[in-house]
């Protein structure tokens, strides 16, 4: 058995599917002087004074921060406190799913509503991520129809935090390889990570977009209030 495999295993002894929602939770509610989702928006809108440009500039500064190599440094202690996961995977985790519920939140979409939670989590497994499971008839519908179903399926948000787990740990197989071959590269080296937390962050956030369409069609000019 090869060390990556080793390796993979000793992760997934330690994590569960139910360290994503453990995620979603501080990434909605941010703890201590990591602010959460509902009040990074606020602050955008305040500063914006419009949705879609504080959208904008939401969806900037979290790619940026995926892309860039200090956050996940230096927030390294704090989650390695919260989850038995890889720091990387876990702050770039956190960054996807506080992008994703601020857009939401933006949009008009309760955060504390579970099914609203459940569609978060779906559309943090990306476009094609979603897709495939479609096709497979492993998740029935997309996000949107998820987050405004009548009812919360617990059994489908089970089956979206399984599949959260198996994407985490194949993109840490990914980054484990991209790093190896990068070392081997002069000047690419952690560039590799970098661009494809960087490249999936801005496709999760252009997902999270396409699949939560306004609910407030006056929202210009009004303060989203946290809570």
């Amino acid at each position: 058995m090869s060390d990556n495999t080793n390796q993979a295993l000793a992760v997934a002894e330690g994590l569960t599917a139910s360290a994503f929602h453990e995620i979603l939770d501080l990434a909605i509610e941010g703890r201590g002087k990591l602010p959460g989702a509902k009040h990074t928006a606020k602050q955008l809108l305040l500063q914006k004074n419009d949705v879609e440009d504080a959208i904008s500039r939401m969806v900037t500064s979290h790619v940026a921060m995926a892309g860039g190599q200090g956050f996940a440094t230096n927030w390294g202690g704090f989650f390695v406190s919260l989850l038995t996961m890889p720091v990387n995977v876990a702050a770039a985790s956190f960054l996807q799913a506080r992008l994703v519920a601020g857009i939401a939140h933006l949009r008009g979409y309760e955060l504390s509503d579970r099914r609203v939670r459940t569609a978060i989590l779906m559309v943090m497994l990306g476009p094609s991520g979603n897709a495939a499971l479609i096709s497979k008839g492993v998740l029935p519908a997309s996000p949107l129809v998820v987050a405004t179903a009548p009812v919360f399926d617990a059994r489908l948000d089970g089956q979206v935090s399984k599949a959260l787990l198996d994407r985490a740990l194949n993109q840490l197989g990914g980054k484990r390889l991209g790093v190896w071959v990068g070392k081997r590269i002069p000047f690419v080296g952690g560039g590799v990570g970098a661009a494809v937390d960087g490249w999936s962050t801005l496709s999760i956030a252009r997902h999270a977009e396409a699949e939560f369409p306004s609910r407030r069609p006056k929202l210009t000019g009004v303060v989203v209030e946290a809570g």
